[in-house]
């Protein structure tokens, strides 16, 4: 695989290149994070090992921006922060896999053979389309019967992830965890205020209601059934 390794120190870097190359992987280092955006987005990499701690970029900052810059190729975090919630962070900033530093270097590379496995993805994958909603993940994009939908950053997140399980029933504490990052209630009306401006932009126009409430349960968009 064309495998680049984002990473600042020098003896970790050596060390992950030295051994996936023995293994046969065509492997480039980048120093920090700005150089890894840089080489992350002008190469058709297979795979991208990522410090989570970068001078110059966050690791974060890093694969959210190359995520949103269409780059698809699998993330692998590297890092010593080995909390929960950092591990849901960098998932959520679009990384594949996490490994803790310190880590064995034959676990290093099982993951990288595990993710090399998986099927790349293809453009389809980048579009969402639930009946006549249309969701372009790279162009950021939302339409519904062909007219464009404007749309806030969180309204397309929360549309997004409703998208992503079209049929069935999102909670209201999955959409406060993926949507706001919050792993608690903060009992306000955030989901529910945000949920009506969204019905607004998409449903009242179109007169044909896809976002339902799912009493006691939480919130599902689907096809109008006939």
């Amino acid at each position: 695989m064309k495998i680049l390794v984002v990473e600042d120190d020098a003896e970790t870097a050596r060390y992950i290149s030295t051994g996936l190359t023995e293994l046969g992987h065509n492997v480039s280092v980048a120093a920090d994070g700005r150089d890894g955006l840089f080489q992350g987005s002008d190469h058709d990499w297979d795979l991208l090992l990522v410090d989570r701690m970068l001078p110059g970029l966050d690791g974060l900052v890093l694969v959210s921006t190359l995520r949103a810059a269409g780059v698809e190729a699998p993330v692998l975090f590297l890092t010593t922060l080995g909390g929960i919630d950092d591990r849901v962070n960098g998932l959520n900033a679009g990384a594949d896999d996490y490994l803790v530093k310190p880590f064995a270097f034959s676990e290093l590379a099982a993951r990288v053979a595990a993710l090399g496995r998986r099927p790349r993805k293809t453009q389809a994958d980048t579009v969402l389309r639930v009946a006549d909603l249309r969701m372009d993940l790279v162009a950021r994009t939302v339409q519904r019967g062909g007219a464009d939908v404007e749309l806030q950053p969180r309204e397309f997140r929360l549309l997004e992830v409703l998208m992503r399980h079209a049929g069935e029933v999102v909670t209201r504490t999955m959409l406060l965890e993926k949507v706001w990052d919050l792993h608690f209630d903060p009992q306000t009306n955030v989901v529910e205020s945000h949920m009506s401006r969204l019905r607004a932009k998409l449903d009242i126009p179109a007169g044909a209601t896809l976002i339902h409430t799912i009493r006691g349960a939480g919130y599902s968009i689907r096809e109008p059934r006939p």
